[in-house]
């Protein structure tokens, strides 16, 4: 079965394109859809689609990718948690809103911290051919993934800066479908930065 689904459908630009990313791609988009409207089947939607792009980075190489999306199930399985059920520290519900800025610096901090650390590893560990490109987009993800499942606004211009990096990760793969849908990404990005910010300031923010 997972040689069939890894099996070209067509070519674009010169690179096949399978069953595999085909699918991963209609379920991603559908789920940034859902996250714009601040809704939980966005999260059901970033465990499988998540499952499906490990698939299919593990098969291009893209190790820090791949482990990536297995951190992108654990923390979906959290977000659609605090999406429900969760809190802020007032006991209020989950709301849409910005952090402070002490709050934004370590979020930066520690991002930039651990990106030469994850290229370190994946240079030794695997037989990675872009150890670092590979390990940027994969420790800012963590962070934009933890900031969307507290509804912070921040969220969005992290994914931004993940999803240019990426286009040019997935371009030196060929995976070309899939730099279609990041540079899609990066534009619902930035709709999706104006719609919450205005979602906080109505204070109507839908859990």
């Amino acid at each position: 079965m997972l040689d069939a689904a890894l099996r070209p459908w067509f070519t674009l630009l010169g690179s096949p394109v399978t069953g595999l990313e085909l699918l991963a791609f209609g379920l991603s988009l559908w789920m940034v859809e859902r996250n714009l409207r601040v809704h939980p089947l966005a999260w059901p939607l970033a465990i499988a689609s998540s499952l499906l792009y490990g698939v299919l980075f593990l098969h291009s190489r893209l190790y820090g990718e791949a482990g990536l999306q297995l951190i992108f199930v654990a923390a979906a399985g959290w977000g659609w948690w605090q999406w429900l059920h969760g809190h802020e520290s007032d006991g209020s519900g989950l709301r849409v809103h910005r952090l402070r800025p002490a709050q934004r610096w370590r979020v930066l901090v520690a991002t930039a911290a651990a990106w030469p650390l994850v290229g370190l590893l994946l240079r030794h560990a695997t037989d990675s051919d872009v150890p670092f490109l590979d390990a940027l987009p994969t420790v800012a993800s963590i962070a934009g993934q933890l900031l969307l499942a507290r509804k912070r606004v921040e969220n969005w211009p992290v994914w931004l800066f993940v999803n240019v990096v990426s286009i040019g990760l997935f371009a030196v793969k060929g995976l070309w479908l899939t730099v279609l849908l990041y540079a899609l990404f990066a534009v619902l990005s930035v709709v999706g930065w104006r719609a919450w910010l205005q979602l906080e300031r109505a204070g109507a923010a839908h859990g």
